[in-house]
């Protein structure tokens, strides 16, 4: 038997807008599609979503629910990767954060896939399409495995025309998984937004990512290193580092280091 979106909501008490929540963040969607029709959800989807209620209203934070509705077996990124299915990438990383942490999940499991795709589209000239779709759905899963409340402590931040923010979204997501608040500002901050920041945020310590020389040379380091600032990616090879910049190369080492400054 299957059912439509509506009646599992009306099934399980939930709002169809929590429903779609679920199936975006955490791809518990529908598993079946007829031609021409929505997708179905089959016995075993609302079985799962039933647990995931469960779990929610026994006090359970939704990801980690999400993250432990799914089977060890099941946890293979590049797997679902192959399949440009971005449901399953997300559910896969939310589960292997929830086992594994954050740092770990990065280092060993998705970095090396990004790494690896990376070569591919380089030397074969194909596979951007799964290398774009996996870096948004490790946003997405990142985004809603590290969320910690109150005032931000870190503020991060990408250089000018820097578009690659993902490595903030892993750092957010890793501090958080410790209790440190940080505020991110994503991809391509401008130099006097920058600066206008660490005065309006007024945080402990300020990180900038770069992976390319071109942009780091863009960041006004010396206007905002009136509190640590950290740098991070391949950018900043060669670069002089003024006094009160420090230069870290591993995400371990960037939480343990913001964790030591706050």
């Amino acid at each position: 038997m299957e059912w439509s979106a509506g009646a599992v909501a009306r099934m399980l008490g939930i709002s169809p807008t929590t429903l779609r929540t679920w199936d975006r963040r955490y791809g518990l969607g529908p598993s079946t599609r007829h031609e021409g029709k929505h997708r179905r959800y089959s016995e075993d989807d609302v079985a799962r979503l039933k647990s995931m209620v469960e779990l929610t209203n026994s006090g359970v934070a939704p990801a980690s629910a999400a993250a432990s509705l799914v089977p060890s077996g099941d946890l293979d990124f590049e797997g679902a990767a192959d399949q440009l299915d971005a449901a399953r990438m997300r559910r896969v990383a939310v589960g292997l954060i929830a086992r594994h942490g954050v740092v770990h999940t990065w280092d060993a499991v998705l970095m090396p896939f990004l790494v690896e795709m990376g070569e591919r589209v380089s030397s074969q000239a194909c596979g951007v399409e799964v290398e774009h779709v996996a870096s948004g759905s490790i946003s997405d899963a990142m985004r809603v495995s590290g969320v910690a409340v109150g005032a931000p402590s870190a503020l991060l931040a990408c250089a000018p025309d820097e578009q690659h923010s993902l490595p903030l979204d892993v750092l957010a997501a890793a501090l958080a998984e410790q209790g440190c608040v940080s505020r991110n500002l994503g991809a391509r901050v401008p130099a006097a937004a920058l600066v206008s920041a660490v005065t309006r945020v007024g945080p402990r310590i300020v990180f900038v990512w770069a992976h390319d020389r071109v942009y780091a040379d863009q960041v006004p380091l010396t206007e905002i290193n009136s509190v640590p600032v950290l740098v991070g990616g391949p950018g900043w090879d060669g670069v002089a580092l003024p006094e009160g910049v420090q230069r870290v190369d591993t995400l371990l080492t960037a939480v343990e280091t913001i964790l030591n400054r706050i």
